[in-house]
């Protein structure tokens, strides 16, 4: 048997000492059925004599071109595809695909770093699918020019790639009215603007400026709302945050409570529950004092009584892993407005 350090045993030497061709050494690994069980017996315990451990992987992948993996770029650190409510439901139904189809998944997280680029390319995938990124990502150019499938949740869309997403824009336009209803000084709790992804409140940004489409078309679609309602866009109160995290966004939260919020569109159902955190604090009703809504609709959405827009990450996750492997898949994915006690509507 090999030690360590000792060259490593190659199949044609394993073919030697057990009398027959390398061919049906690789067989005995790669297609069993056919080879004989008393040659198959042989064979293996030759290569467990001298501490053969199969056919290299890697050298297998160089010659088929393929390496049996979809790489998910996450656009975030790491922990924040364990962390995140919506990320995880979103790599449940990646994983689900893979686990059906056979494939590996290499999560590819990516922090705005000069060295990002270059771990994504130095990946061995088959495919990719990014996470919601912003327009300016030095990562989309990259992956979609490397001859391989790739889809891209949320947005953009970018030639060479497949976007997978809810109609942001018209969701929003239909969320707004039954939160905004009878309210005096409409808010919005927001996601990032841009990749710098700066923590802050400011007062009717254009959503033209905004680099993530997921952030702009929810954006243009209350602005779209305001306008037919006559609401001042302009003026209304817009609460960014840093990431999609309930406790992160607390500060914000009350930020625009403190601006007399009287209606909260926030962007992510976590984002709401810190504004109703936020109301409960100051001992506010909802929604008599404060309507709130968000989207997603969280499995703690239900009890919390929010109003929300449903969709399906999970299915949005499948859809991605179907297409970074090549096959079909839908890009556009359905969505609804579930009215509940959060809002006065």
């Amino acid at each position: 048997m090999s030690s360590p350090g000792s060259p490593r045993v190659t199949m044609a030497e394993v073919a030697r000492r057990s009398g027959v061709s390398p061919m049906t050494v690789s067989y005995c690994y790669n297609q069993p059925d056919r080879v004989a069980p008393e040659t198959l017996r042989r064979v293996r315990a030759v290569a467990a004599e001298l501490g053969y451990r199969g056919p290299d992987p890697t050298a297998r992948s160089l010659r088929r071109r393929r390496t049996g993996t979809i790489g998910v770029v996450l656009g975030e650190h790491l922990a924040y595809a364990f962390e995140d409510p919506q990320a995880r439901r979103f790599l449940t139904g990646v994983a689900e695909v893979c686990r059906e189809r056979g494939t590996g998944l290499n999560l590819i997280p990516t922090t705005g770093e000069d060295t990002d680029v270059e771990r994504v390319t130095s990946a061995s995938v088959d495919g990719y699918i990014v996470w919601t990124t912003a327009d300016t990502d030095p990562v989309l150019p990259v992956v979609t020019g490397l001859g391989k499938p790739v889809a891209v949740h949320g947005g953009p869309a970018v030639p060479g790639a497949r976007v997978v997403t809810i109609d942001n824009r018209a969701s929003a336009r239909e969320l707004a009215p039954g939160v905004f209803a009878g309210a005096a000084r409409p808010a919005v709790l927001s996601f990032p603007f841009g990749r710098d992804r700066r923590a802050r409140l400011e007062t009717g940004p254009d959503p033209e400026s905004v680099e993530f489409p997921v952030t702009r078309e929810r954006l243009r679609g209350i602005a779209g709302h305001c306008r037919d309602a006559g609401f001042d866009a302009g003026a209304m109160p817009v609460a960014v945050v840093a990431r999609n995290d309930r406790a992160e966004a607390a500060p914000l939260a009350d930020a625009l409570l403190d601006t007399g919020a009287d209606a909260v569109v926030a962007m992510s159902d976590q984002l709401a529950f810190a504004v109703l955190d936020a109301a409960r604090r100051r001992g506010l009703r909802v929604p008599a004092d404060v309507a709130v809504a968000g989207w997603d609709d969280d499995p703690d959405a239900e009890r919390e009584g929010l109003t929300t827009v449903a969709q399906s990450l999970c299915e949005q996750g499948r859809s991605c892993a179907l297409i970074a492997l090549g096959a079909d898949a839908p890009g556009e994915a359905p969505w609804s407005v579930v009215v509940r006690t959060s809002t006065r509507q």
